[in-house]
């Protein structure tokens, strides 16, 4: 059978580790055979990070923003026991953050959901996918430990010298002050990144923050959502039969809870940490969250949700077996792929995405399943494969569709 021809290439971002290794598997496997596959390579594994003074990553992401769709695989981002590991010249930056920062990105993360390995929350029968707006708040704080009685204020100074002063606290003891900010520019991002990417997939999107009680902050972000809604937004999400509202975060919750899934909850950034987590946790494992990184100007960058998968590695290094679950770097090809194909027309190569991601559903449906899926499905009587084994056996899978 001939292969499917693609017109332009995907930024392909090779990474760290075990996930390393399978995305040569799956490459090899599941992609080359059926594909004529063009894709802009860049390494992003940080020996290579490190030759080139992390200036690969960078041109990765201008990469991504001349071709419109990457996929990358997992990466390490360097602690101090990996300085020593890997002789770095300096404990240089999350990959991500970077790609993040240069593509002005939202996250969107999505739990895979396959029957046999079935959500702790029984109702959510569809995924939820969470939106993370991933500039400012805690993650780009200041902070200082009060060492003792003092009053504490809260100083703007504008170009012009003026100030605008709030006092925060009257300390009669020691304590603690954070200071945390945000842009109007990015809050736009974010929301014109979820906005768009709801009208990609069709699904309702909610916000939550909690306006009632940060009446300046968090206001500001419901406030900068309704006005882009209600300007750019509000026609298309009724032609396409979707739905936009806000609620406080406590609500959502509550209602996130009671719901059958199948929408997008947007949330600022450490809510969204936290609620991704929640949700992938509650629908079995990271190895089953695909994420992608979406940019307002329609930039897509799809990954996996979790980690290089460092003591597997290890152990592949001994030659011992390891049976790592390649689930979500799959999916994070597949959803490349798709969009490729969609902004090129290729019919064909969104028909082989769908067609791997049933095969690779299907194969685990079937029984067939990595150890972490092993653990906690409720399927009888399965067999638990290693890594290569499992991508062969959705290949085989894949030949029977």
């Amino acid at each position: 059978m001939a292969k499917i021809k693609m017109t332009t290439p995907l930024v392909e971002m090779d990474g760290d580790e075990m996930t390393r290794i399978l995305w040569q598997m799956i490459k090899d496997e599941l992609l080359l055979p059926y594909i004529d596959l063009k894709t802009e390579y860049y390494d992003l594994g940080l020996e290579y990070r490190n030759e080139t003074n992390d200036q690969v990553t960078v041109d990765s992401a201008e990469a991504t923003k001349k071709y419109g769709v990457a996929v990358k695989c997992a990466t390490i981002t360097p602690n101090a026991a990996r300085m020593t590991e890997y002789d770095l010249k300096e404990m240089w930056k999350s990959p991500n953050g970077t790609i993040r920062a240069a593509l002005d990105g939202t996250v969107f993360r999505t739990p895979i959901q396959v029957k046999g390995i079935d959500p702790c929350v029984k109702n959510w029968t569809a995924p939820i996918t969470l939106a993370r707006h991933a500039y400012g708040d805690v993650y780009k704080n200041t902070e200082i430990k009060v060492p003792g009685k003092g009053k504490a204020e809260l100083v703007f100074t504008a170009e012009d010298g003026t100030e605008i002063r709030e006092t925060i606290h009257e300390f009669d003891g020691p304590g603690i002050l954070q200071g945390i900010h945000n842009t109007d520019k990015s809050i736009a991002s974010f929301a014109r990144a979820c906005f768009g990417y709801a009208l990609d997939i069709k699904q309702d999107l909610w916000f939550a923050t909690k306006d009632t009680i940060s009446k300046k902050y968090d206001h500001n972000f419901k406030d900068i959502f309704q006005e882009i809604y209600d300007k750019e937004y509000k026609e298309k999400f009724e032609a396409a039969g979707i739905e936009y509202f806000y609620t406080l975060i406590d609500d959502a919750v509550a209602r996130v809870m009671k719901a059958e899934g199948g929408f997008i909850w947007a949330c600022k950034n450490y809510d969204g940490d936290v609620m991704s987590d929640m949700v992938s946790s509650a629908c079995g494992s990271l190895a089953m969250m695909t994420s992608v990184l979406v940019s307002p100007s329609g930039v897509y960058e799809y990954e996996a949700a979790h980690g290089t998968v460092q003591r597997h590695y290890y152990k592949h290094l001994k030659g011992e077996e390891t049976s790592t679950n390649s689930v979500a770097t799959i999916f994070a090809w597949t959803g490349a792929l798709r969009k490729r194909g969609e902004l090129d027309g290729i019919k064909e190569l969104q028909e082989f995405a769908d067609k791997l991601e049933k095969a690779t559903l299907k194969t685990i449906e079937d029984g067939k399943m990595t150890k972490d899926l092993a653990l906690i499905t409720s399927l009888e009587n399965v067999t638990v494969l290693n890594s290569q084994d499992f991508i062969k056996a959705i290949r085989e899978t894949m030949e029977t569709l």
